[in-house]
């Protein structure tokens, strides 16, 4: 953990401010996503690129990620429904990476050559400039507010942004070079990442160590004493998760 993780004692204050703050940056994803979704599969239509409609996609199930953290912080006690939005994380991640692994293949077995997309090339370049903010912004609620399952949605949209740079990558060779091989082939590695992240997810490896309020404005730091996690697994299951970023 770096300095900048360190957050202040997480009283019941702070933490429903950070929850309002969680369901904010899920909906601002959610937002982004649809119109990101519509345009990249209208685009990849139009110019016949199985990139870009794997890209469009993708992005639903970045919304997908993002409604089920809007789901996890509409309860009383989103620490409760933990286990379950991570899990739900975790499905979108594998079936993203089924989508991308079974798109390459058709792509490098000769599915078609897509013609060039300016437009394409626009969509992806404007997911590289915002999602790694959005991703950064995510992972730092998560963290402070001891959420599994939102540092879980910061890596689902940290995996969009390589996904971007692979989509703009791949849209910029064809168009300049007529390398249609190239995307991909990248997209197997963005697979093997999703494959990685998902299976991470499911074991409650993005759990991290909720605080515990306590009186007089501090907080007992958790996973220690028999306590649980954000996942609610025990406190030796938690030294284990705690350290993943």
């Amino acid at each position: 953990m770096t300095a900048a993780d360190v957050s202040p004692p997480l009283t019941s204050g702070r933490r429903r401010r950070l929850g309002r703050r969680a369901q904010w940056l899920a909906g601002a994803s959610v937002t982004y996503n649809v119109v990101e979704a519509a345009a990249a599969l209208t685009a990849g239509a139009i110019a016949g690129s199985v990139a870009l409609v794997g890209f469009g996609l993708d992005a639903l199930v970045e919304v997908s990620s993002g409604l089920v953290i809007l789901w996890q912080f509409r309860h009383p006690m989103p620490e409760t429904r933990e286990r379950r939005a991570l899990r739900l994380i975790a499905v979108s991640f594998f079936a993203l990476a089924a989508y991308v692994t079974i798109d390459s293949a058709r792509t490098l077995l000769g599915a078609g050559d897509p013609a060039p997309s300016p437009v394409g090339i626009v969509i992806a370049a404007a997911s590289l400039l915002v999602m790694p903010f959005l991703s950064w912004a995510q992972r730092r609620t998560g963290r402070a507010l001891g959420s599994g399952s939102v540092v879980a949605d910061s890596k689902q949209t940290l995996l969009c942004t390589y996904l971007s740079a692979v989509l703009l990558t791949g849209l910029l060779l064809n168009a300049l070079l007529g390398w249609s091989w190239a995307d991909p082939i990248a997209g197997l590695v963005i697979a093997t990442v999703a494959v990685k992240e998902g299976l991470e997810a499911w074991r409650g490896d993005s759990c991290v160590c909720l605080p515990t309020p306590v009186a007089g404005g501090s907080a007992d730091p958790g996973c220690a004493g028999g306590e649980s996690d954000a996942c609610g697994n025990p406190a030796s299951t938690s030294a284990r998760t705690g350290h993943a970023s």
